[in-house]
């Protein structure tokens, strides 16, 4: 939980931060310049309602409390305020494929609030009668009258879900072993996960120059553990590669990146790690990263402390699987400080 009293020359730029990711505050309690607070919590066809509006509503509630007015101050300021309260929303229902295109075309839709939608966006849509049908929107439609749902159902016909990564993903085939990690054969994703077969994965831990680490939040769409945070990059070694090409190989696909990396450990196959024998890496990188969002929907750094005492007060926000991989990068660190 958190509660706060923002600036007010910064309150945007801050709050804008505060849900660029999705994160591990379940509540929020602001106060803000009431001007402000109106528009965070403003509904569609109000003169409050824009950009800021869709961006911070995206991924919560915001809920506008009640005034403070200025007498209550000393000094008396010059503006009246507002306590209001955000709320995550479930991941789960948001259903959007592309966060990034939906502030991409809200920020177009409302840079001109007089005209028409069909015209500012339509280097976007081309073809905006049928569109606007599906979503239920006037054909005159403008930016304040969409409502959230209706943006994010713009967003997804103009960025739909590419269905042929999801069809590659099932057809992949993974290297089945024995208990002591000989492969034994070979099997399709489904295969493996629905008979909990052992099978190989790699876990890739990134920090950055001052020591936090790289945490990627799951996408919806993927077949285990969704919208948990997880290692900087993970994946499972395909037949036909080894652990480190497969590291190497998720680096890239994963985060757009390449990295010098070491072997931290490997952590034997067992229901906590899904079945898997899990080789852990660590290597150094700052990004910019860049994020497919099939596989992630959001990347942040963390300091460790902070991912400490995370996983201790709220393990179910973490795949399972990280949580060994940081059982062990905790286990190295205290060995070598001892």
């Amino acid at each position: 939980k958190l509660i706060g009293n923002l600036p007010y020359y910064i309150a945007s730029q801050l709050l804008c931060r505060f849900v660029d990711f999705p994160n591990c505050i379940s509540l929020a309690l602001f106060m803000l310049q009431n001007e402000m607070a109106r528009r965070l919590s403003a509904k569609p066809g109000s003169a409050d309602y824009g950009a800021l509006t869709l961006r911070l509503q995206l991924h919560h509630y915001v809920e506008y409390l009640r005034k403070i007015p200025r007498t209550v101050f000393i000094p008396r300021p010059e503006v009246a305020s507002a306590i209001v309260r955000f709320t995550p929303r479930d991941e789960k229902r948001i259903g959007i494929f592309d966060p990034t295109v939906f502030r991409e075309i809200v920020k177009h839709g409302f840079s001109q609030r007089r005209k028409q939608l069909r015209k500012l966006l339509a280097s976007h849509v081309a073809d905006w009668e049928c569109i606007s049908k599906k979503i239920a929107a006037p054909l005159t439609a403008r930016a304040e009258e969409l409502s959230l749902k209706q943006w994010i159902a713009l967003a997804n016909h103009i960025a739909p879900r590419d269905e042929k990564i999801a069809a590659r993903a099932s057809a992949e085939r993974f290297p089945v072993v024995d208990e002591n990690d000989r492969q034994i054969g070979t099997s399709s994703r489904l295969e493996v996960h629905e008979n909990n077969f052992r099978h190989r994965a790699v876990h890739i831990l990134i920090f950055n120059h001052s020591g936090e680490i790289l945490l990627q939040k799951r996408s919806p769409w993927k077949d285990r553990h969704p919208l948990l945070w997880d290692s900087s990059a993970a994946g499972h070694v395909e037949a036909n590669e080894d652990y480190d090409e497969a590291a190497a190989r998720e680096l890239m696909e994963e985060l757009g990146v390449s990295a010098r990396l070491a072997r931290l450990g490997k952590l034997s196959a067992s229901e906590k790690t899904g079945q898997e024998f899990i080789m852990v890496y660590h290597g150094k990188h700052n990004g910019p990263f860049s994020f497919p969002c099939e596989e992630i929907s959001a990347g942040e750094f963390f300091p460790a402390e902070i991912v400490e005492r995370w996983v201790q007060n709220k393990p179910e926000d973490f795949a399972p699987g990280f949580i060994e991989c940081w059982k062990l990068f905790q286990a190295g660190n205290t060995q070598g400080r001892g």
